[in-house]
C-alpha cells in the first residue's frame, strides 16, 4: 500500500493563494509566528462566535464552529477578511467534503466577523471534483525537493513568510 500524505484544511487554503507557501508548511518551516495577521487571526477566532462550539478536530481538518439549525449541522469557518474568499470557501468546502465521506451532511458558513458577513457553502460533485485536482497538486508540490520559486502577489505584504520569500530584496 502506497503512503498517501494527508492533506489539511490550511494547505487547501494556501494552495488557492500561494503554491510555494504550501511547500513551506508541508516541509514544517513556520511561518513568523509574532506576525501580526498570523496574531489577528488568533484573535478573531477566539474572541468572536462564542455561543458556537469551539474548534472540533476530525482526522486531519479542524472546525472553527460547530452548531445546529432547524436540524441541519452546520459548520463555520472564521476569516479576517473576504478579500481571499475563494481559498476560505474551497477550505470550508473540502471540510464539507471530509465530513461527505464519514457520512456526516452538513452545509458551510464563511464567517468575515470584522465585515459583518455570512456566505453559505454547499457541497456539490463539482466541488469534489475541484478538491481532489487541489489535493493531487498539493501533494506533487510537497514532494518537490525544493519550493516553487517566490511570485509576487497581493498577498505577499501580508504574508508570515515574507521575509523567507524576499529577504534579499
Amino acid at each position: 500500500m502506497e503512503y498517501e500524505m494527508p492533506v489539511t484544511g490550511t494547505d487547501i487554503w494556501y494552495y488557492y493563494i500561494c503554491p510555494r507557501e504550501v511547500w513551506l508548511m508541508k516541509h514544517q518551516i513556520a511561518p513568523d509566528q509574532e506576525d501580526e495577521a498570523l496574531e489577528l487571526g488568533r484573535f478573531l477566532s477566539e474572541t468572536y462566535y462564542q455561543r458556537d462550539k469551539k474548534e472540533l478536530s476530525i482526522g486531519h481538518i479542524v472546525i472553527d464552529r460547530i452548531r445546529q439549525e432547524e436540524g441541519e449541522l452546520i459548520i463555520g469557518e472564521v476569516k479576517k477578511s473576504s478579500s481571499y474568499s475563494q481559498s476560505a470557501r474551497m477550505q470550508l468546502l473540502y471540510y464539507l467534503d471530509t465530513l461527505k465521506r464519514a457520512g456526516i451532511e452538513a452545509k458551510g458558513e464563511l464567517l468575515f466577523p470584522k465585515e459583518r458577513k455570512k456566505e453559505r457553502i454547499e457541497w456539490t460533485e463539482k466541488a469534489r471534483s475541484e478538491l481532489e485536482r487541489a489535493v493531487a497538486d498539493i501533494r506533487r508540490i510537497a514532494r518537490m525537493p525544493v519550493p516553487p520559486p517566490p511570485k509576487k502577489i497581493s498577498f505577499c505584504g501580508k504574508c508570515a513568510y515574507r521575509e523567507y520569500c524576499w529577504a534579499e530584496e
